[in-house]
């Protein structure tokens, strides 16, 4: 057996040590390289989304976690398939009314924003409460034209985006839009973009993070839909909270599910955001019953999800 001088031991424990600690500083940097995620979404339409937060293996198996209230917290594909959200009933009513949004006026329509976002913040903290699960509330950016986010570019035609690196909502008051307000069709957007800080916060994301990275492209596609979906059906929820009120007639509502029956998929052509009738579907469901567990995408069958 050859042996090694106590002084050139002494070096290479020593390189071995400094080798791991650089190891283990790639690894962190790594993590939070992947952790960028955003969310865009058209005039009109839904949003698509890199996911962030690496999270354990889907369906796998982890170490002890727990919540507020002492219970074990789902891990791998049942913190999309079971969140603790799903058990906590109707979206709280916040009495939300954001006011008028009379066209061309841009202050109104950066209050409306505010107070759309400020009920939502609402309504959500008060859910998560229910679910004993922390929450915080997200940052809202009012722009005027395009802007560069932590996560990228801004797309194309987008009116609103989420950006969980900086759990930031930004949200563009273009031109036709100050020129002709929606009101009902403008809250949705909001609320769609809030879902998927809802996704984010709740650890919907952390599943669907993994599980896209050793998907192919099929599946990567698949879960796209039951995020997107997921995300419109929770936007519908919180509009179910203002029904029958001078911003959520019932007339009003039957347009915009129309609208995106008809329309809904036509800037998506790979298909990553539903069907048009299938956005349209997610949306009823998540008016007529106004809970998050009507929004379970992922545990839905996938002829639902298409």
């Amino acid at each position: 057996m050859t042996s090694v001088p106590t002084g050139k031991l002494a070096v290479i424990v020593a390189a071995v040590v400094a080798l791991s600690l650089a190891l283990g500083a790639l690894g962190a940097v790594l993590a939070d390289v992947l952790a960028d995620q955003v969310t865009r979404t058209p005039a009109g339409s839904a949003a698509g989304e890199r996911p962030a937060s690496p999270a354990p293996q889907p369906g796998g198996k982890a170490g002890q976690d727990s919540r507020r209230d002492g219970s074990s917290a789902p891990q791998g594909a049942a913190l999309a398939t079971d969140s603790p959200l799903y058990r906590t009933g109707r979206l709280t009513d916040v009495n939300c009314r954001p006011g008028r949004l009379p066209a061309g006026d841009m202050a109104s329509y950066r209050r409306f924003l505010i107070r759309v976002t400020s009920c939502l913040n609402r309504a959500w903290a008060a859910q998560f409460r229910k679910a004993a699960m922390p929450f915080t509330k997200p940052r809202l950016r009012i722009i005027t034209r395009p802007v560069q986010t932590p996560c990228g570019a801004w797309n194309r035609g987008a009116d609103g985006v989420y950006c969980s690196t900086d759990r930031t909502i930004y949200l563009m008051i273009g031109k036709e839009q100050l020129r002709n307000p929606f009101p009902l069709g403008i809250t949705r957007l909001v609320a769609h973009e809030y879902g998927h800080h809802v996704q984010q916060m709740s650890g919907i994301w952390q599943y669907y993070w993994v599980a896209r990275t050793i998907a192919g492209t099929t599946r990567r596609l698949q879960l796209s839909r039951n995020s997107e979906l997921q995300a419109e059906c929770l936007s519908a929820v919180f509009m179910s909270t203002m029904k029958d009120t001078p911003l959520v007639t019932g007339d009003d509502w039957a347009y915009t599910v129309d609208w995106f029956r008809k329309n809904g998929a036509k800037g998506w052509p790979q298909n990553d955001h539903g069907r048009g009738p299938t956005q349209a579907a997610w949306m009823t469901r998540g008016f007529a019953k106004g809970t998050p567990g009507a929004c379970n995408t992922w545990a839905a069958d996938p002829r639902n999800v298409t």
